[in-house]
């Protein structure tokens, strides 16, 4: 990998393809989605300013956590242009994801806990299903399965009754 020189201030797409470890189909792809951006030469050639290289990684690790494309240019578009942005910048974009991505790990981590038992699916076909889920009483929660689903606390539904009993402890044979 070549390295770049600290006066070189603007990249080509080959360049910046390399540095970043991102296919160049994918950096052209990013600029039609608006999450970077290029100036043409007079040969209709792209140019990235350095800063592209920190807003290509942050594309990059905010998609690995799964962040939609569509968030990720709203976030990017906060920060100011032409400018590497800062610790700050980046600590303040991190923090809006933060609920979301405490959610998913939440979802995941029961996901892995609960994967061998009822999902809470309503299918009553396993054995345990009788005990976790009678009557298939989370159906009330609403559909899918229910025991795996996490859903953002500031989109869920007030529950209550035996509905919000059956969601803590589905099994009524149970303490």
């Amino acid at each position: 990998m070549s390295r770049l020189e600290f006066r070189v201030h603007e990249l080509t797409v080959g360049q910046l393809a390399e540095r970043s470890g991102v296919a160049v189909s994918a950096l052209h792809f990013y600029e039609s989605k608006g999450l970077i951006s290029s100036r043409r030469t007079a040969g209709n050639q792209r140019r990235f300013t350095r800063d592209t290289l920190r807003r290509v990684a942050f594309v990059k690790v905010a998609q690995r956590v799964g962040i939609p494309l569509d968030r990720i240019r709203d976030a990017l578009a906060t920060l100011p242009e032409e400018r590497t942005p800062t610790t700050e910048d980046w600590a303040r974009l991190s923090e809006t994801w933060r609920t979301e991505l405490d959610d998913r790990i939440a979802q995941l981590e029961k996901l892995r806990d609960d994967l061998t038992d009822c999902i809470g699916c309503g299918c009553l076909s396993i054995k345990t299903c009788a005990l976790a889920n009678p009557y298939d009483r989370l159906g009330d929660e609403g559909p899918g399965p229910r025991r795996l689903l996490v859903e953002r606390h500031r989109d869920r539904p007030k529950s209550s009754g035996k509905a919000a009993a059956a969601a803590t402890n589905p099994c009524t044979d149970c303490p």
